[in-house]
């Protein structure tokens, strides 16, 4: 029986890292593979909805949640970030050149059926709510990741 799954974590919060993740999650996904995405630690600030939402939080998880950012039109990019600038230029020549944004990214895996799991321990640890990011996705632990790695012909380590 032939395997027809991929599975990635995306471990990285930064924008280039986040594209490129999500750039093999859609076109593996529009090869018609079954895509599992594991989000964690720094990977769910990709996840994070723009907007402020109230939460009860200890001071180191209002500290996290004040130093991390918030939603994908927040992030930097690995290299030459100088305070943004990087990330402004690359989203400036993509837009330039009709290249689909992390948001519109998002959208694409989601249509194509990706399968979003953040990771609950990466919440918990960063006190990060269900509230606090995008509708639509699931909430799991290692051990659910690990079972569709099982079955998977590939995974990734982004």
């Amino acid at each position: 029986m032939e395997n027809n799954s991929s599975t990635l974590v995306l471990f990285s919060g930064d924008l280039d890292k986040a594209m490129a993740g999500l750039i093999i999650a859609t076109g593996a996904a529009a090869m018609g593979k079954q895509v599992t995405m594991f989000f964690t630690f720094w990977g769910l600030n990709v996840l994070r909805k723009e907007q402020y939402v109230k939460t009860d939080k200890t001071l180191v998880e209002r500290l996290f949640e004040k130093m991390m950012p918030r939603g994908p039109e927040k992030l930097g990019v690995s290299n030459m970030n100088y305070g943004g600038l990087g990330a402004w230029m690359m989203k400036k020549v993509m837009k330039k050149k009709n290249i689909a944004t992390l948001h519109e990214l998002m959208e694409t895996a989601r249509e194509l059926d990706v399968k979003i799991i953040a990771c609950a321990m990466s919440m918990d640890v960063l006190g990060i709510t269900e509230a606090e990011l995008i509708d639509g996705i699931e909430y799991a632990g290692v051990t659910t990741y690990l079972a569709a790695t099982d079955e998977s012909n590939h995974n990734l380590f982004i």
